[in-house]
């Protein structure tokens, strides 16, 4: 998958625009490195919780322009 496909989706799945989706630097995760902890100092900065994502992004009130 090319990289503005991944930003594409990215934004599409968090209502962002594709920009800052590019801006923030989304890859594909390695399934070879496994992160257990997603507060991991190394590792955790690069891990977003989805499901906490949406539900966050369902219970906050409209933003203009969304």
């Amino acid at each position: 998958m090319r990289q503005s496909e991944i930003n594409r989706r990215v934004a599409h799945a968090t209502g962002e625009s594709v920009a800052t989706i590019r801006r923030l630097g989304f890859l594909l995760a390695d399934p070879a490195t496994v992160i257990l902890d997603p507060d991991d100092e190394s590792l955790g900065g690069h891990v977003l919780d989805w499901d906490a994502h949406d539900d966050f992004r369902h219970s906050a009130p409209s933003r203009p322009g969304r």
